[in-house]
C-alpha cells in the first residue's frame, strides 16, 4: 500500500490523474487486456471447438434470436456460427500477442545496437547506423512483409501455419528496431562523456558493464515512451499483415483475421461480421497511443 500511496503521489502519478484522457485509455486498455487473457472464462463459447458450433445459427444478427434455433448472441454471429464476441475476445489474445513479443523483440535488439553504436562508435557505429538509415528508407509495412515472405520460405510447410505467428513476431520486430537503436545511440553519446562513466573507467570497470549497469538505466526513459507507442503500430501492423492474408493463420485467427473475413460479407448485409472487431481493434489502438502520447509528456521535464 506504501508503495501503490508512493506512486499515486509522485510527479508521473499526479500527472495521470489530472489527465482524463490518459485515465480513460488506462481503463480501456485494462478492460481489453483482462477480457483477452482471460477469454476462456470471459467468452461464452469456444469458437474454434467445432463441437460447440451450429451451422444453423450462421449469420445470426446482434441481440436478435436466430430464426432456426431461437439462440440469441450478443455481437452476432459469423458465416459458421460463431459467436462474434468470442471470436473477437479469441483474436485479440493472438493480437496482443503478436504486438508484445513483437516489440519486446524489436526493444532488445534496437537497444543493444543502440548501446554498441554509441559506446563504441567507429566502424560500429557506421555499419549499425547506415543498415538504420537504409532500413528507414522503406515503408515498415513493407519490411515487414519482405521479412515474413523470406522467413516462411525457410519454413517446412507442414510447418508454417504452427510457426506462422512467430514469424510473424520476427517479421513486425525486425521492420521496427531503428527508432529504438536511433534514440538509445543518441543518448548513450550523451552519457558516455558524463563523470560517473569516466568514473566507472578509471576504476576498471568493463565496458559490457558500464553499457549495461551505469549507460543502460539513464536511457531508459525514451525508450518507455517509443515501446508504447510501437505496441499501438505492432498490433496495427499484425492486423494489416493478416488483412492481406500473409499473417496470423486461419487456425489463430487475429483481429486483422477477422477483419478480413468480415469484409467479404460487408456488402451482403451482414455489417456486423467486420464492424465489431474494427471496432474493437480501433479501440485498442487508439488507447495505447494515447497512453503512449501521455506518457511522453509526463516523462518530459520541459513541460512539468
Amino acid at each position: 500500500m506504501n508503495a501503490l500511496a508512493r506512486a499515486l503521489n509522485s510527479d508521473i502519478g499526479y500527472s495521470f490523474r489530472k489527465t482524463p484522457v490518459a485515465m480513460v485509455s488506462a481503463v480501456v486498455v485494462t478492460i481489453l487486456i483482462l477480457s483477452a487473457v482471460l477469454a476462456p472464462l470471459v467468452a461464452p463459447y469456444n469458437p474454434f471447438d467445432p463441437a460447440t458450433l451450429n451451422l444453423m445459427n450462421g449469420f445470426s444478427k446482434p441481440m436478435e434470436p436466430n430464426a432456426f434455433t431461437g439462440d440469441v448472441f450478443w455481437l452476432g454471429t459469423d458465416d459458421q456460427g460463431r459467436d462474434v464476441f468470442s471470436t473477437i475476445l479469441y483474436g485479440m489474445r493472438v493480437s496482443l500477442f503478436v504486438g508484445f513479443a513483437a516489440v519486446l523483440f524489436a526493444l532488445t535488439l534496437g537497444v543493444t545496437l543502440g548501446l554498441l553504436a554509441g559506446y563504441i562508435g567507429g566502424w560500429t557505429e557506421t555499419l549499425i547506423m547506415r543498415a538504420a538509415d537504409v532500413q528507414l528508407t522503406f515503408p515498415s509495412i513493407l519490411v515487414a512483409m519482405l521479412i515474413f515472405g523470406i522467413a516462411k520460405g525457410f519454413t517446412p510447410v507442414d510447418m508454417r501455419d504452427q510457426m506462422a505467428i512467430w514469424v510473424l513476431i520476427i517479421a513486425i520486430g525486425l521492420s521496427d528496431w531503428v527508432q529504438f537503436a536511433r534514440v538509445v545511440r543518441g543518448a548513450t553519446l550523451v552519457e558516455k562523456n558524463k563523470e560517473y562513466v569516466q568514473a566507472a573507467r578509471l576504476i576498471g570497470r568493463r565496458p559490457g558493464a558500464i553499457m549495461i549497469r551505469h549507460i543502460l538505466p539513464n536511457v531508459l526513459s525514451p525508450v518507455l515512451v517509443i515501446a508504447t507507442i510501437s505496441l499501438a503500430l505492432a498490433i496495427i501492423a499484425e492486423a494489416t499483415l493478416s488483412f492481406l492474408g500473409v499473417g496470423a493463420p486461419p487456425t489463430q485467427p487475429s483481429l486483422g483475421t477477422l477483419i478480413r473475413i468480415g469484409q467479404g460479407f460487408l456488402f451482403s448485409g451482414e455489417w456486423w461480421i467486420l464492424l465489431f472487431p474494427a471496432v474493437t481493434l480501433l479501440a485498442l489502438a487508439l488507447s495505447v497511443n494515447l497512453l503512449g502520447d501521455w506518457l511522453r509528456d509526463a516523462l518530459n521535464p520541459k513541460l512539468r
